[in-house]
């Protein structure tokens, strides 16, 4: 849960070239030259939670839409600002993060569900003896300084007669959870697919508390593609041309984790090789899990996710559901 800021160069897919008139030029040169440009954000370092994206690069699905796409990271201004502003096309973001932003008329939307169920939790090493919500009293959160962290774990912990407000909450801002836990706080916000995956490599046993376990409405999206609504009504063609590439980068992590794996890793090769694969098969099966189709999302969820966070007061105002996401353009399914 917490954002990186390691400076990782972008990846990028090179369109050859050829000067206009001259005869040497061949028909993939040509046809690369008209390849329309597009900016993708990502919403940390990369990693599995982002594969499809890197298989769509490498194995020639952008291009086959048409499209020369360029991944970037979000740096200071984040994925959200940055695509709502028209300086990236598209980009990763989390459905909490897209409902605060609808809630403020900011005119981004999700285009499909990158993972659908919530992987993430609270997790501590288990010799804090953290077995459930209830044992967050009297202990250190270490957290990132967004209201809706302390509004989770009071909801929670709520269910075990626990109060909120006999839980230390502390910022500890980029810090490794690791490091963290060692020094200066006995608990935090994890996406198990990558930090629990990396505790297992380590040999370091959690304690894991998943907050679907304790509500259904806790069950969002996370992460999620997104685009602007200037995008979707003025370039939809784009838009599902991009959708579409995504798609199919994404069925190929699900079908072939492994190769996935090593796509990644090669795109980014800072990452260590080691978690990229073992992150990858745990991942893999989630991107679609008991979804039909790849990136579909369920109205209900957007709606639950909402109430309750308007119920917890971190909305002014009900969220409009209907203008938040949209499945259409998602690749039609097949009979």
């Amino acid at each position: 849960m917490k954002k990186w800021t390691i400076a990782i160069a972008p990846v990028l897919l090179m369109a050859a070239c050829a000067d206009e008139g001259e005869n040497t030029g061949s028909d993939v040169s040509n046809e690369q030259q008209e390849l329309k440009e597009i900016t993708m954000v990502l919403d940390w370092t990369p990693n599995t939670n982002h594969t499809g994206l890197y298989v769509a690069q490498e194995k020639g699905y952008f291009e086959e839409q048409g499209l020369d796409v360029e991944i970037i990271l979000p740096g200071e201004a984040g994925a959200n600002q940055l695509v709502a502003s028209n300086q990236a096309e598209f980009g990763i973001g989390a459905q909490e993060s897209l409902t605060e932003a609808r809630v403020q008329d900011i005119p981004i939307v999700s285009i499909a569900a990158l993972i659908q169920h919530n992987t993430s939790g609270f997790a501590s090493p288990v010799d804090k003896g953290i077995e459930s919500p209830g044992d967050y009293e009297g202990k250190t959160y270490g957290g990132w300084g967004a209201p809706v962290e302390k509004a989770v774990l009071g909801s929670i912990m709520e269910q075990e007669g626990a109060d909120v407000e006999k839980v230390d909450i502390v910022n500890i801002g980029n810090s490794d959870f690791f490091t963290a836990v060692e020094r200066d706080i006995d608990f935090a916000w994890i996406y198990y697919g990558w930090t629990g995956i990396e505790a297992e490599l380590r040999g370091d046993e959690l304690n894991m508390q998943y907050l679907t376990d304790y509500s259904d409405k806790l069950d969002y999206y996370t992460p999620i593609l997104m685009t602007n609504e200037n995008m979707i009504a003025e370039d939809p063609e784009t838009v599902r041309a991009f959708t579409e590439a995504v798609s199919q980068g994404y069925e190929f992590a699900i079908d072939e984790p492994e190769q996935a794996a090593d796509i990644l890793i090669e795109a980014v090769p800072d990452l260590d090789p080691e978690l990229v694969k073992a992150s990858q098969e745990w991942l893999s099966p989630k991107y679609q899990d008991d979804s039909p189709q790849f990136g579909q999302q369920q109205e209900q969820v957007w709606a639950d996710y909402a109430d309750w966070m308007f119920d917890n007061g971190l909305l002014d105002e009900k969220l409009d559901v209907e203008q938040a996401f949209t499945n259409e353009f998602l690749p039609e399914e097949e009979n």
